[in-house]
């Protein structure tokens, strides 16, 4: 049997945001202040949209994103643990759910050679168009009021985990790896024997907490990670038992 571990991307595997990051390719490394005012919460696609058009005005090329992207830092202890994962392949599938967008993931996991590790990313679909401008699109469409409009984790997570059971697949324990207000959604979707793995200091165990003094705790077990190396030993134990 397999375990199933799902991560988010922006502040768990990067220590960064990495729509933010990107910020560093503009003129004088900063947005006018309209552009920056302009963001509408649950619409973060469509501002990205906005930046990413700001960037393409003022010149800033594929090859500059990509060099300014590459540069930022992996999370504390998360290479080893990266590598970790990828020299037990056999014993865990590795996704990850992100809001993120796909040209950014993908440059990053591939100029560090990780991309081997995870069999599939959902994030936001991205691209450069004919006149080199970098696009954004949604995820998907949804249903579900907790989350931002263009993505619902808990939806993917639910879609992937039935698929993998038309395959065949089912798994012996999910864990899931994240920091963000919108990991809540997914977590709660964990049953008895899952595990949730918010990190230290961050929004997602802030929720989870408020929800376990609010007497409506998560069903799942959750513990909290500072450094991957923390993740790293749990999951060492888990393939012992």
């Amino acid at each position: 049997m397999k375990f199933l571990l799902v991560f988010d991307f922006d502040h768990t595997i990067i220590d960064e945001n990495s729509d933010t990051w990107i910020v560093k390719c503009a003129p004088e490394r900063k947005l006018p202040n309209g552009l920056r005012n302009s963001y509408q919460p649950g619409h973060w696609t469509e501002y990205m949209g906005r930046v990413f058009v700001y960037l393409g005005d003022n010149g800033v090329k594929e090859d500059e994103m990509k060099r300014t992207m590459t540069t930022i830092p992996f999370t504390a202890g998360m290479i080893d643990l990266l590598g970790f994962i990828g020299k037990n392949k056999e014993l865990f599938d590795c996704i990850i759910v992100s809001d993120s967008n796909t040209v950014f993931i993908d440059w990053i996991l591939k100029a560090a050679d990780f991309h081997k590790v995870f069999d599939e990313v959902f994030t936001n679909p991205a691209a450069f168009s004919s006149t080199g401008y970098l696009t954004v699109q949604h995820f998907h469409a949804h249903h579900c009021a907790k989350c931002p409009k263009n993505l619902c984790k808990r939806k993917v997570l639910k879609e992937f985990l039935d698929k993998q059971l038309e395959r065949g697949v089912s798994y012996t324990q999910i864990v899931y790896i994240g920091d963000g207000g919108n990991d809540l959604c997914p977590v709660m979707f964990l049953k008895k024997n899952d595990i949730a793995m918010p990190r230290q200091g961050y929004t997602l165990e802030k929720k989870i907490s408020q929800l376990a003094q609010s007497l409506s705790p998560v069903q799942c077990s959750v513990l909290v990670w500072s450094s991957a190396t923390d993740i790293m030993s749990y999951l060492k134990l888990l393939i012992k038992e």
